[in-house]
Formats: structure tokens, C-alpha cells, sequence
């Protein structure tokens, strides 16, 4: 599959995979860390760029054809997703997902990896634009240059 690439003064494109995957918030920092063994997460200028929804609940009944026995009926987990954009190889990729299998709690994780495209800034642009953390206010997500 060719993903498009977008024609822009503003930004530049690069293709890769959107990797998303659902796991018990208690485990999510395991995880994170995991991927950051294989991967640095970089996103132009910054690295351990990654996503973490707030928790929401995975259902799921089981079949009782693996490690669970049958349920009844449907289970509820309070669990969050992990999001990130990885721009390497299929074999790196298929690294990272062996990482996350290697300390994901469930026997089946809910886990995508999907082709993306994402937008990358061009350095120099928008300098002026107000909108930009550094033409306001100090904000609580910028490191102080002077600390």
C-alpha cells in the first residue's frame, strides 16, 4: 500500500506505522519502556514522543481456548491505550511489537500497527506566528532555558 505524501511550504511528510495498544494502566509504564529500549520515539526535534488516553474499559469475554477458562460473560478491564509513530523499517517495527508481547500482561493484547503518514514542521517557519509558545506567555509544558 502507497501512502500519499502531502505538498506543503509549511510542513514535510514521512510514512511509517501508528502503533496503538491497550493494556491494564498499571502496566503501561513497562511498556513505554520497553519500546524505548528499541525505539528513541523521535518526532523532529524532540524524542520519547509518545500518546496515553486516559482509561476507558476493554471488554472481552473468553473462549476458553487459551490460558483462561471460558467466562460466562463479558469481562471489563480499566485500561489505557498507548499511542506512537515509529518511521523505521517493517523488520523494526516487528522488533518493537515483539518488546511489547515480551511484557504485556495478556496472552492476546489488543495491539495495531498501522501505515501513517505524519507531518513534520520545517525549521524557520511560523518564527513570528503568536500562536507559538515562545511569542507568549511562559507555559507549564516548556522547560525554563534560565533553570
Amino acid at each position: 500500500m502507497t501512502l500519499p505524501t502531502f505538498d506543503s511550504p509549511r510542513f514535510r511528510t514521512e510514512s511509517g506505522w501508528r502503533v496503538a495498544v491497550q493494556v491494564p494502566q498499571a502496566h503501561a509504564a513497562e511498556i513505554l519502556a520497553a519500546v524505548r529500549e528499541k525505539s528513541a520515539l523521535t518526532w523532529g526535534d524532540y524524542d520519547t514522543v509518545s500518546f496515553e488516553s486516559t482509561a476507558g474499559i476493554q471488554r472481552f469475554r473468553s473462549l476458553g481456548t487459551g490460558h483462561n477458562p471460558a467466562s460466562d460473560g463479558i469481562l471489563e478491564v480499566p485500561c489505557v491505550e498507548l499511542s506512537f509513530f515509529l518511521p523505521g523499517s517493517e523488520a523494526e517495527v516487528a522488533g518493537v511489537l515483539e518488546a511489547i508481547y515480551g511484557v504485556h500482561p495478556y496472552e492476546e493484547p489488543v495491539l495495531f500497527a498501522m501505515p501513517a503518514v505524519r507531518s513534520l514542521h520545517i525549521r524557520g517557519m511560523d518564527e513570528d506566528n503568536p500562536n507559538r509558545f515562545w511569542n507568549g506567555p511562559p507555559r507549564d509544558w516548556v522547560i525554563d532555558p534560565k533553570a
